[in-house]
């Protein structure tokens, strides 16, 4: 008899208010690494009706300017699309409280003539993969996703003005035996121009929730909600205050997987937060994609200062079609799993973090230029000839 049960995601538009902040976060880090790329950048944003607090600290080229970090959030606030009555980007107040890395951590994660550089906070980490999509990603949160992404580029590019930047997805989907075959419920929130009734609205959206959903998995109509309050023209920074890192699930399996403690932007690669959940994610779509499990998970743990792993931890669910321990084994022998050795191997000191900043970290296209690295395939030779 088959197993029947239910699964949710949602995803946010790079318009939320929460990802304004991580787009900021993200463009600021970028720019130091453009101009050095060993800089070193924990920044935070704060956004609220016609306000942007730009804060943390970084360590890297003296160009880097507070006038520079406002210029910076303006183009990233415009490029969202934000120019309305209560948040603009020619009109918010930009202020930039930006201090210098702390010596202390400093020490811990320089390299010094008897150690290695270290990890930049202790911390646990976690990667996933499963084969429910070509992209190895739990299917709710691709399709959540992706209806966004849909709608964002009708809105820049297609001129469907009526859409404005702040949008909010959830897709559930139904299994059966394990298998998504259709979806349940899908729900669209998007801020738009006054003047349009919710039934506009629902019309102007569901082509591209059609668009994105497989044929023949949309849901029945009583179970599509569109702005279900009714009207979401009061939307942005305007209608809820935002911040860095809250969006965590968003950023990573929709809640299909653990989470380690910490988000990502805003942070350079010396930070593990996010190097070490890259390199996780990295590692787990690759032993799937060998045909070695259906669903892997990998679990990295570190201490700041340390430049090797405390722990390597790999769960397959009963899935997996080659002993755990064996594919741990394998993994470090294919891998340098310190600090270093990740950003390295996925040459990661460079400035291709503000396109991850909305529509997921993973399951997302390898770009030519370094870009998500860590959604390559290359090492599955290298594990099937150290497991057969």
């Amino acid at each position: 008899m088959s197993k029947t049960h239910y699964f949710t995601s949602e995803s946010v538009s790079e318009g939320h208010p929460d990802k304004i902040c991580d787009r900021i976060s993200d463009s600021v880090l970028d720019h130091f690494l453009e101009h050095d790329p060993h800089s070193r950048c924990a920044i935070e944003t704060a956004v609220t009706t016609d306000f942007v607090c730009i804060l943390g600290e970084a360590r890297g080229p003296d160009s880097v300017t507070y006038d520079v970090m406002e210029k910076i959030a303006r183009n990233a606030i415009k490029e969202i699309g934000y120019d309305q009555r209560g948040f603009s980007w020619k009109s918010a107040k930009v202020d930039v409280r930006v201090d210098s890395q702390s010596a202390d951590i400093a020490q811990g994660v320089d390299s010094a003539d008897d150690k290695d550089e270290g990890a930049g906070d202790q911390g646990i980490m976690f990667g996933f993969a499963c084969n429910e999509t070509e992209d190895l990603m739990p299917a709710p949160i691709q399709y959540a996703h992706g209806i966004l992404k849909e709608l964002s580029n009708a809105r820049k590019n297609e001129g469907v003005s009526e859409l404005e930047p702040d949008a909010k997805s959830q897709v559930t989907l139904k299994y059966v035996d394990g298998k998504p075959v259709k979806a349940k419920s899908v729900v669209v929130s998007t801020q738009h121009k006054d003047g349009l009734s919710q039934a506009d609205i629902r019309e102007l959206v569901r082509p591209y929730v059609e668009k994105v959903l497989p044929d023949g998995w949309m849901c029945d109509e009583k179970d599509f909600y569109v702005n279900p309050t009714g009207r979401f023209v009061i939307g942005g920074p305007v209608g809820d205050a935002g911040l860095t890192g809250r969006k965590i699930i968003v950023d990573t399996y929709g809640g299909a997987a653990l989470h380690g403690g910490g988000a990502f932007s805003g942070k350079d690669p010396t930070k593990v937060d996010r190097s070490a959940a890259y390199a996780a994610r990295y590692v787990a779509k690759n032993v799937v994609a060998a045909g070695y499990a259906d669903r892997c998970t990998i679990q990295l743990s570190y201490a700041i200062g340390v430049s090797k792993p405390i722990s390597l931890y790999v769960n397959t669910y009963g899935t997996g079609k080659i002993d755990e321990e064996k594919i741990s084994d394998a993994i470090r022998s294919v891998i340098d799993l310190s600090p270093r050795g990740i950003r390295t191997h996925l040459q990661l000191n460079k400035p291709i973090y503000t396109r991850t900043s909305a529509y997921g970290h993973f399951g997302r296209k390898p770009d030519d230029d370094g870009g998500f690295s860590w959604e390559k395939l290359d090492l599955v030779d290298e594990l099937k000839s150290k497991l057969g």
